[in-house]
């Protein structure tokens, strides 16, 4: 069936339509002309894959990796970086106009193409080590990634000669690449010369190095990390993100933050210099351990932080300047959202991973909130997805 792309949609899909039903096609930029095959359909949509191109886009990138078409990692190695930003800064502002936000979406923040990522999950089985095929549990063999620093690729070299190695396996290294961490499973002939190439080692659920956790940084902070605590991938542009957040608390003069869902404390360390007291917020017992050791490691004396989930600690709040939200991608629970109203704090940076979660919450706020405006921040490059700064300031005390 012949069809020409309209646009991409929020998952980086081709759209089309065909008898007055969507269509997403896999691997198809605007204004292409292409051959496809029905590969699924239901009463709603249906999904297709390219079978030939009668004309390509002017966009379209040569695919410089061989496992694009199969591996799981990747969405939109195909279309030039700099349309991948556009469309990334107009999927903003297109669910701003959709979810009647009344803001300004400023220009993308982005930097590197490639080599980005300071963390990476691999599956192996027998002597296949790779990335999940897209939709399927079967491993897609690879010896490098382009989205991963230069030495988790040495590091992905070396452990596919180890064979006591198997199943799922995670390795973060350090921003500035000196320090390394791996989590994996294994039989029993534990291969000791992994000791001289991971700082931290997890085998079997069990530490097996006398460090626990590694140290890096993001700008003039340094940070306990460790394997299941949570940390941003991007290594250059992590920094940029905490810095507008850094600029605006400068600007706005809160004495007292709640930074909520606060991981490892990276913001509100980052952040505390500016302030009276932060006080983080987080349900996850690693998060809050490395939170306590960063306190320490920063001398951030005015931090404190509290390990529960928000939503049963958050009623305890009042007579907060500032909240700082940075939560999964499910967004704000619906009775995190009434709280922060209640509070009732000058202003609210949100963090967000997802955009539709973000747009939903951002509605129910902008009743008693303006919203300033909301940065894009390229932190997933190649993928679809897309981070956001949002910042907002009570109604009450507009200017």
């Amino acid at each position: 069936m012949r069809v020409v792309i309209d646009k991409l949609d929020n998952f980086g899909r081709g759209i089309t339509h065909i008898n007055n039903k969507i269509c997403f096609v896999i691997d198809a930029l605007p204004l292409e002309d292409v051959d496809i095959e029905i590969i699924y359909e239901n009463k709603k949509y249906m999904e297709a894959k390219v079978s030939y191109y009668y004309k390509k886009s002017s966009f379209r990138a040569d695919e410089i990796c061989k496992y694009y078409s199969l591996c799981g990692g990747c969405d939109l190695l195909h279309l030039f970086f700099v349309k991948e930003n556009e469309y990334k800064e107009n999927k903003v502002r297109e669910l701003v106009h959709k979810f009647h936000i009344d803001t300004e979406v400023k220009s993308i923040v982005y930097q590197d193409e490639y080599f980005y990522r300071n963390k990476i999950v691999l599956h192996k089985d027998g002597n296949n080590i790779g990335y999940y095929q897209k939709k399927s549990n079967s491993i897609v063999s690879i010896d490098s990634c382009l989205l991963v620093n230069k030495k988790i690729n040495k590091l992905i070299e070396y452990i596919h000669n180890i064979d006591s190695i198997q199943g799922e396996i995670l390795i973060r290294t350090s921003n500035d690449l000196e320090h390394s961490m791996i989590s994996f499973f294994g039989n029993d002939n534990f291969d000791f010369s992994l000791l001289s190439m991971f700082d931290v080692i997890e085998y079997n659920k069990k530490i097996v190095t006398k460090e626990q956790y590694i140290i890096t940084n993001v700008g003039h902070k340094n940070y306990y990390l460790s394997l299941a605590s949570f940390f941003q991938v991007n290594t250059k542009l992590t920094e940029k993100l905490y810095d507008e957040v850094y600029d605006n608390i400068r600007l706005l003069h809160p004495k007292i933050v709640l930074d909520l869902y606060c991981g490892t404390g990276t913001i509100g360390i980052y952040i505390s210099d500016l302030v009276d007291s932060v006080i983080g917020i987080d349900n996850n017992p690693s998060n809050y351990y490395d939170a306590i050791n960063n306190k320490k490691l920063n001398q951030s004396n005015n931090v404190s932080f509290i390990l529960d989930s928000v939503e049963n600690v958050i009623d305890n709040f009042q007579d907060v300047d500032c909240i700082i939200v940075d939560p999964p991608r499910k967004g704000l629970d619906k009775k995190s959202l009434f709280e922060i109203n209640r509070i009732n704090p000058n202003s609210i940076i949100y963090v967000s991973c997802d955009l539709f979660t973000l747009m939903r919450d951002l509605s129910y706020l902008q009743k008693n909130y303006i919203i300033k405006y909301i940065k894009p921040f390229n932190m997933f490059p190649r993928t679809y997805h897309v981070e956001t700064i949002s910042v907002l300031c009570r109604k009450t005390i507009e200017k």
